[in-house]
């Protein structure tokens, strides 16, 4: 028990819930007895993290209901578990826990547990097991629903868009002699100014002033916010005069002016916006990073530079040093809207070059308000389909497929794309994912009388393939021969690619086959994806054949990847002795070995029960300076745990904590396994 403090200490202090994990199996390992403290901790750090919490929480609950005997948790430990399994999207496991409690936790469930279960099954969307789990515990076990129960089923209904029900949820508290808080409200008005009931949410608002509920600053806030959204600029400006005659006790935060600020930039009301700024900079609060880019934005994007520019110097005199990176991105964007003062003096070629420069240099937001002002302009010239191309290329590099794609169909039919647009447009909805408009779009070049080229095409394949439609991308390339194309090796070693990871092997090597008919010369990635395919279909020696063909001939010098394809083939095969001489070969042609091959290799030896040489290759591994990671550590626990050689596994695991490697969730899996089922438990000891 003298560890314990020391343990949640480090639980507490840890960078991340994982680690925080760690600590515990530790200090298990060592014999030390947690307490409720400890899993009431653990449960906390993993509340801020679902991952962490879907990989750590059930193994967590199993050890508390082995432990059951020995500790004793109150409602508070088990309430934390619920709601860390609730945040985690795990609403099954929620129930299970809940149900659980006496056998777990040794404790009752309370209104708090059950508030936290009926939040479980609001947050996962599982609106019917949420509405008869609160008739359950209302009706069958007789426990009576607080103001929290029904705050989240009123946020339940507003998230489904069922507000009106949420109102007469509210009717109902009453007649039960709940009377509903300002969360329960604000959540209610929230939902009916996203669907536009704008006199619901006022009559709303005097509802609650009249029955006595003391609204504060984020009640106001929803409701200007939610009337800018709705471009209803006379409500949020009465919403904003009500609140600064609320009284003392109420007044305007920061973020009140931020909302407040956006919404008149958004509409126009630059004037309108100035003179609140100035009110702003007057008043106690001083303006934040998201009041001074919301002013130079809504500045910028009006054409009035100068007062940007005011804005943007009263940025740098201010306090906001940590401001001066983002300074120097928007000082250098004002400067392009300063150089358009005389725009009419450049051609269109002139903006095309800057439009390309911004998005190049991953200014995206600027290169759209330059687009968007040049089409404003009567007097300045006009895009032309260079500006759309270019245009749509910068949107889908900078991974904005969807603006790219609007832009597209707003073009089509007023100008003639060329190919490097439809290919740019294509490629980003393939890398999306989105074949079908992928499709469309390269339908619909054709007939706009535009010809796909071989990187059109290339682009197409790849993208069938990366969505496991090998058929379609066959016919594809034939489409591309067809049509006059030229397949390139690129066509090919994409294809080879594909199909190897899909396990068509023979029809991967029809195709180098075929490549090399064409004159064209298999290059390292094409041997590699042979390679990789055939070792994986356990055909070594055509792989062996392969390899010693690429040597004999020089065509190239093969790169670690492919050695490790070849060495990680070998050793699934048990082929060790030709896996270890391939290594020294690969030394030998001045071709390093990494991590992988290292790992790949100790790996195949610990399955052979061959423990000297695997020991061997991971001195070999650290004279050559590599660092192992946590699959290097996991790999050799794995190894010596199968050989019974628990204690030399316990000595790496600490080799590993003080090198910084922390173990990970299959580590722990490793070495718990291997100390059940060994009949000696052999103690943990520090050097």
């Amino acid at each position: 028990m003298a560890e314990e403090p020391a343990l949640l200490h480090l639980i507490h202090s840890s960078p991340d819930p994982n680690s925080a994990v760690s600590h515990l199996t530790s200090a298990l390992l060592r014999r030390v007895s947690p307490t409720p403290s400890t899993f009431h901790a653990l449960f906390r750090r993993l509340s801020s993290s679902p991952s962490a919490a879907r990989r750590h929480l059930p193994r967590l609950l199993g050890l508390l209901l082995r432990l059951r005997l020995r500790i004793h948790c109150d409602e508070d430990v088990a309430l934390s578990a619920i709601k860390a399994l609730s945040r985690a999207s795990m609403p099954d496991e929620a129930l299970r826990a809940f149900q659980s409690m006496e056998l777990i936790f040794g404790c009752r469930p309370g209104i708090r547990s059950h508030n936290a279960l009926l939040d479980a099954f609001v947050r996962a969307g599982s609106w019917d097991r949420a509405e008869s789990f609160f008739q359950y515990f209302t009706t069958t076990v007789g426990v009576s629903p607080n103001l929290q129960s029904f705050n989240v089923l009123i946020r339940g209904l507003c998230d489904r868009g069922e507000t009106h029900k949420a109102v007469r949820l509210m009717e109902s508290m009453r007649v039960r002699g709940i009377h509903p808080d300002k969360i329960g409200y604000s959540t209610v008005m929230d939902g009916l100014l996203k669907k536009g009931e704008l006199f619901e949410v006022l009559d709303l608002f005097d509802e609650m002033l009249e029955r006595g509920v003391v609204a504060d600053v984020v009640c106001y806030n929803v409701l200007i916010d939610g009337f800018f959204k709705r471009r209803d600029f006379d409500k949020a400006k009465m919403v904003w005069k009500r609140l600064l005659k609320a009284g003392p006790s109420i007044a305007p935060n920061l973020i009140t002016y931020n909302i407040m600020l956006s919404g008149l930039c958004k509409l126009g009301k630059l004037r309108e916006a100035m003179k609140l700024w100035i009110w702003l900079g007057e008043s106690r609060l001083k303006p934040d990073p998201v009041a001074y880019c919301t002013m130079i934005h809504g500045l910028s994007s009006t054409g009035d530079v100068d007062g940007a520019l005011r804005v943007y110097s009263e940025m740098v005199k201010g306090e906001w040093t940590q401001m001066l990176q983002l300074s120097g991105r928007l000082k250098e964007g004002l400067g392009f809207w300063e150089s358009m003062k005389s725009a009419e003096n450049y051609s269109i070629v002139s903006y095309n070059i800057l439009i390309k420069r911004l998005f190049s240099g991953g200014k995206a937001k600027e290169a759209i308000l330059v687009w968007e002002w040049l089409k404003t302009r009567e007097r300045c010239c006009h895009p032309d389909r260079t500006t759309y191309g270019v245009l749509i290329h910068g949107l889908c590099e900078c991974g904005r497929i969807g603006k790219a794609l609007e832009v597209l169909k707003e073009v089509v039919g007023s100008f003639e794309l060329d190919v490097v647009a439809y290919s740019s447009m294509i490629n980003g909805l393939c890398n999306e994912g989105n074949m079908d408009e992928a499709v469309h779009i390269f339908d619909e070049m054709g007939k706009h009388g535009c010809r796909p080229n071989a990187r059109t095409f290339n682009i197409m394949i790849n993208g069938f393939l990366r969505a496991s439609r090998m058929e379609d991308s066959i016919h594809t390339f034939n489409d591309m021969v067809r049509n006059g194309c030229v397949p390139s090796v690129i066509t090919y070693n994409t294809l080879v690619n594909g199909l190897c990871k899909a396990e068509r092997f023979i029809e991967a090597s029809n195709f180098v086959r075929e490549m090399v008919g064409r004159g064209l010369q298999p290059d390292l990635i094409t041997y590699s994806s042979l390679i990789d395919g055939i070792c994986r279909d356990k055909k070594l020696n055509i792989a062996l054949e392969i390899w010693n063909q690429v040597h004999d001939k020089g065509l190239f010098k093969p790169d670690v990847v492919m050695y490790n394809t070849l060495i990680h083939g070998l050793c699934s095969v048990s082929r060790m002795e030709e896996a270890l001489q391939i290594r020294s070969e690969m030394i030998c042609r001045d071709c390093i070995p990494d991590l992988v091959t290292y790992n790949i290799l100790m790996d195949g030896l610990y399955k052979e029960r061959d423990c000297e040489k695997a020991s061997k290759i991971w001195t070999d591994m650290l004279e050559a300076g590599l660092k192992p990671d946590i699959i290097s550590y996991n790999i050799v626990f794995n190894g010596l745990c199968s050989s019974n050689k628990i204690s030399e596994a316990l000595v790496f695991l600490d080799d590993a904590l003080k090198r910084g490697v922390l173990p990970s969730s299959i580590t722990w899996f490793i070495l718990v396994r291997a100390v059940l089922r060994s009949t000696l438990i052999l103690p943990f000891s520090r050097n």
